[in-house]
């Protein structure tokens, strides 16, 4: 599997939220729309890859502060049917992509 190839396709669902399914968790979908909004625009122009939250160069975390409050993002690569994980994360074609948002205290 192609490092290089899962961050295109992870960078490209992120920044469009388009190709997968995105998902709040509770706490994050209760918060007042302009800040939800705001959230969910830093995870959109999200940029600060380092060696601690992208290990394996797949752009697939990511944390940072908005509002006093830590949050992550978070996307998993399972099979067509969702039930396991993707066998090529780097084949859109055996893949759904899944994006989480949620505060850190809820990971």
């Amino acid at each position: 599997m192609s490092a290089e190839k899962i961050r295109a396709l992870n960078d490209a669902f992120r920044t469009t939220m388009t190709g997968g399914q995105v998902f709040l968790t509770a706490g994050v979908d209760a918060l007042p729309s302009d800040v939800k909004a705001k959230v969910i625009r830093r995870v959109v122009t999200f940029s600060e890859f380092t060696p601690d939250n992208d290990p394996h160069q797949e752009h697939d975390f990511g944390n940072f502060t908005l509002a006093g409050r830590k949050f992550f993002w978070k996307i998993d690569a399972y099979d067509g049917d969702m039930q396991f994980g993707s066998e090529d994360p780097a084949d859109p074609s055996k893949t759904t992509r899944v994006l989480t948002i949620m505060f850190a205290n809820e990971y």
